[in-house]
């Protein structure tokens, strides 16, 4: 039996599958904050961020949509994954904090939905954070370019 492998009876879990699962779950988790970010260019959310209180809507949520793209293509590629994690951190914080905080909901409807969405985003900023810490893994760009490197140094060496 390998390191990261589990035998329960005759069946071996994860094993060689651990890079397809983590490969999985990295794109689904970068899905989401891509397609979420072509709401920021909308008149529509810059207007219900400027009814929420944030300052220079105008600049700030279409900024933050390139936040969130550029972040969610980095993990989703896995190239600089750690720095696109952190940017998502960087995207997720302000959001959570200025346009979901269901302390402030007026009626109980509201107050049930901005604290879905503010779960929501707490379970997102814990992808982000396991991201920045773990990096994307061995089917990414950044292992590939490692690999390279590697072997363009072991070139040079030789």
């Amino acid at each position: 039996m390998q390191a990261g492998e589990m035998v329960t009876g005759r069946t071996r879990m994860l094993g060689d599958s651990m890079p397809y699962v983590a490969l999985a779950a990295r794109q689904l988790f970068a899905v989401t904050f891509i397609i979420a970010s072509a709401g920021h260019f909308t008149s529509d959310t810059i207007a219900a961020a400027a009814r929420h209180g944030v300052p220079m809507a105008g600049l700030l949520v279409p900024l933050s949509g390139l936040i969130a793209l550029a972040g969610g293509l980095s993990v989703l590629f896995g190239y600089h994954a750690k720095l696109g994690a952190g940017l998502l951190v960087l995207f997720l914080v302000p959001v959570m904090l200025a346009m979901h905080n269901f302390w402030a909901a007026s009626d109980g409807a509201m107050f049930q939905l901005q604290l879905l969405l503010f779960a929501r985003n707490v379970i997102l900023l814990a992808g982000a954070a396991f991201v920045a810490r773990s990096g994307s893994g061995a089917l990414s760009l950044d292992a590939l370019m490692a690999d390279a490197e590697a072997v363009a140094e072991l070139d040079y060496v030789a």
